[in-house]
């Protein structure tokens, strides 16, 4: 009869792989087991631990999973220390499985670094200067340069060489490796001078007709910019493009308090002239003109007075027109109006006339910058603006319509069309 021992080693050297097959295979589950009840206890831990602290920055740990990647070391270790138990392996494969285990290991670290720099990002973001000093694309360059680190450490380590043997080789890549990351080093440049200069920041309205883009930003990274037009479409663009072309960013707009109206009005050529004594008395009942009338006429009469020459002749004095009232009432109206800001630049203007008539562009800022309410008090002023024009005896031009061109042709009796047309 054969004791164990006697059996054991007749099983070893019949079958001499049996037992490091069965070693590996139990090392694999309690790697197994090891990883499930470290991911689950840690993870657990660090959420109950952040929950009862009233620190912020521990909830964003949690909620970028560092703990649970870190997690992930512990198979690793029992990997490292574990296939050396295993009996009858062999030497290479020792240090082959140390060498797969050395270098998780870095992986594993290399990640939970990741999530602690998006911690810190996502931390950050819940401050005031984060939406005018965005850290994200130094965030993400940072990782770049990790993962390009930990590439190394795990190519050594699978190779069981010395780092420094793969960066001497690096030399001869560099004009590659430039090549390979060209936007990244151009997109990395250009976050650092638009994050210096304050040219973009997230909520910014910004307008970029050679790619569509006119909407608010809602994500400065790295590599791209993005943009939700009023459309709500989406619109990327290469950061490196927002240095290289010019944009337009209405901040400024937004900041000042004030949104520029800046719309003109043709006016019919034919129906400008001189106010006659009838529309000046009609004028002076006008609130807005009251001052306007006594004060010009004041003007014009010492003005006519010093006159050399006779002035019997009306055409030989200066006198009052319906345009220049209109634009009179027009300043003076806006500067009463409630919604326009009297504050910054305004005024009526008349533009160089042409075929289209006589421009009168009114120029001035609201008080409100959000655009329904713009478009709204825009089209209330230039509503009353039409509206006014007839008690200043004016008409708007306007190309003929086809009722128009109906209108004017004669009236042709059936004796004129009958008789025959002459050659």
């Amino acid at each position: 009869m054969l004791t164990p021992e006697e059996l054991f080693s007749l099983a070893r050297a019949i079958h001499p792989w049996l037992l490091p097959a069965c070693g590996i295979g139990l090392l694999i589950i309690i790697v197994w087991i090891a990883d499930v009840i470290a991911r689950r206890r840690l993870q657990a831990t660090a959420s109950l631990l952040a929950a009862q602290t009233a620190a912020t920055w521990d909830d964003a740990l949690v909620k970028q999973n560092v703990f649970k990647r870190l997690a992930h070391m512990v198979p690793a270790v029992v990997m490292y220390f574990g296939i050396a138990a295993i009996p009858d392996i062999s030497e290479s494969l020792i240090t082959v499985v140390r060498n797969v285990a050395v270098a998780f290991g870095i992986f594993v670290i290399v990640r939970a670094l990741s999530a602690t720099l998006s911690a810190i990002n996502q931390i950050y973001e819940t401050g005031e200067n984060a939406v005018e000093r965005p850290i994200k694309g130094y965030i993400q360059v940072t990782k770049l340069a990790l993962y390009c680190v930990a590439a190394i450490l795990v190519i050594s380590a699978l190779i069981d060489k010395s780092p420094l043997i793969l960066l001497s080789g690096f030399g001869a890549m560099t004009a590659v490796l430039l090549l390979v990351f060209k936007d990244t080093i151009l997109s990395l440049v250009a976050s650092v001078q638009l994050s210096s200069l304050d040219m973009i920041r997230v909520g910014d309205w910004i307008e970029m007709p050679q790619f569509n883009a006119d909407g608010d930003v809602i994500d400065v990274a790295l590599h791209t910019v993005r943009v939700q037009n009023w459309d709500k479409t989406i619109t990327t663009i290469p950061t490196h493009r927002l240095i290289s072309e010019s944009f337009i960013n209405w901040r400024g707009m937004e900041q000042s308090g004030g949104r520029r109206i800046k719309r003109s009005l043709a006016i019919d050529m034919q129906s400008v002239g001189f106010l006659t004594e009838d529309q000046i008395e009609h004028f002076k009942r006008f609130a807005l003109l009251k001052n306007y009338i006594a004060e010009k006429l004041t003007e014009l009469e010492d003005y006519n007075k010093a006159l050399p020459s006779a002035t019997d002749a009306d055409v030989n004095m200066r006198r009052l027109t319906n345009l220049g009232t209109l634009r009179a009432y027009l300043v003076n109206y806006l500067r009463h109006h409630p919604k326009v800001n009297d504050g910054m630049t305004l005024l009526v203007r008349q533009l160089q006339s042409g075929a289209q008539g006589i421009p009168i562009e009114v120029y001035c800022f609201t008080h409100t910058t959000a655009w329904a309410k713009y478009e709204s008090i825009q089209a209330d002023l230039f509503d009353h603006l039409l509206a006014i024009l007839p008690e200043f005896g004016l008409s708007v031009f306007q190309a003929p319509g086809g009722a128009d061109i109906a209108a004017w042709q004669p009236n042709t009796d059936a004796s004129t069309r009958d008789q025959p047309r002459r050659e």
